[in-house]
């Protein structure tokens, strides 16, 4: 009777430890809580003004003299209100070459694209495929006025006219979308717009801007 009475015991221990190993499985490949955000921002980087500074980078895709590239997407990152975002939320596989080159047009190299995923994709909780779409998408949204697209000669402009303009340039976003990064030396670093999770415009959190002074804008090459 004992030997028979040790089966249904080692049973349900084997059961139990099956599923207890089944859900550890299950935790490590569910979403990071990063997901947690509010919004998105979309950053867009100035690459002559980029190129122009002494470290950083410099891809002849994007740097190289006759491109005549104005704006590119540095990211799409989750934000919290009144904060950064979560930043580096899991493992980040090598993204397929298929997304790579359908990203192209708009993040310039394939090491940006990569370290975007990994950096800011993973706490979304969406798929590299999705992340990437939304990135595509939430770009063509942005309309950049005719006379920041690709200007011949030397700027100066006072950030809250480059927000005027891009506001003016996309109605349908309201003025508080945008925002303006710049370097020390007051070159043009990024517009940033804020997107809600769905990416329907809303207005920006607080922070984001570093632009306090006149702003340089270099001509595309």
């Amino acid at each position: 009777m004992r030997r028979h009475l040790r089966w249904p015991v080692s049973a349900a221990l084997i059961c139990l430890f099956a599923a207890t190993a089944a859900a550890a499985r299950s935790h490590k490949k569910a979403p990071q809580s990063g997901t947690t955000f509010s919004y998105y921002l979309l950053s867009l980087s100035y690459a002559p003004d980029f190129c122009a500074q002494p470290t950083g980078n410099k891809d002849a895709r994007e740097c190289g003299t006759g491109r005549h590239i104005g704006f590119v997407v540095h990211g799409l990152w989750p934000q919290v209100e009144g904060g950064r975002g979560p930043e580096n939320c899991g493992p980040a596989r090598p993204i397929s070459q298929d997304i790579v080159r359908a990203t192209l047009d708009y993040i310039p190299t394939e090491s940006l694209i990569q370290h975007e995923w990994a950096t800011h994709g993973t706490c979304t909780g969406l798929t590299a495929s999705d992340y990437f779409t939304f990135v595509r998408r939430a770009r063509d949204m942005v309309k950049i006025p005719d006379s920041l697209r690709a200007p011949a000669r030397e700027l100066q402009l006072n950030p809250e006219e480059i927000e005027a303009r891009m506001a003016a340039a996309n109605p349908n976003f309201p003025r508080g979308a945008f925002r303006v990064s710049c370097y020390r030396d007051g070159e043009l670093q990024e517009v940033r717009i804020a997107l809600n999770k769905d990416l329907s415009p809303r207005v920006y959190g607080s922070g984001g801007g570093s632009c306090r002074t006149t702003v340089l804008i270099h001509p595309t090459r």
